[in-house]
């Protein structure tokens, strides 16, 4: 069986994956593939709160509404309301971008999704970050 922890590094891995696909993208592909690299940093953004909602033992759902997602996320955690705008940006690039015409994405819409997907990933990992330094403040309490 694979263990909680291992499960919890491959949803933060995917999203790292993602973002990094997207920055790639955004600075090594000319013409610059817009839409897709959009669509990345939702998928991005996804992967880090569905990350954290794991982390609290809930099975995120199947879901590419961030809006939805934060709202889980701010129960276990109040300070996600903070991402919001982040999220609403993000939302529309989860299915839209995959169809013709669906969307009119200009670089600067690029920009801005990559941009919003690095907040949300920051937020996230330094959540992690101070869950982690906590857990071992009290284990070292414990230990004297």
């Amino acid at each position: 069986m694979v263990s909680k922890e291992e499960i919890l590094r491959q949803w933060l891995h995917r999203g790292e994956e993602e973002l990094e696909s997207a920055e790639y993208l955004s600075t090594k592909h000319h013409p610059t593939p817009d839409e897709t690299i959009c669509y990345l940093c939702q998928q991005s953004a996804e992967k880090y709160l569905k990350a954290f909602i794991f982390y609290n033992d809930i099975e995120p759902d199947k879901t590419h509404d961030l809006k939805l997602l934060l709202e889980v996320c701010i129960n276990y955690n109040t300070e996600f309301s903070k991402l919001f705008s982040n999220a609403y940006i993000l939302t529309r690039y989860a299915v839209l971008p995959r169809y013709p015409n669906e969307l009119q994405i200009t670089k600067e819409d690029m920009k801005n999704a990559i941009a919003n997907a690095k907040a949300v990933q920051e937020f996230v990992l330094n959540i992690f970050n101070t869950h982690t330094a906590e857990k071992t403040e009290v284990k070292n309490e414990g230990n004297k």
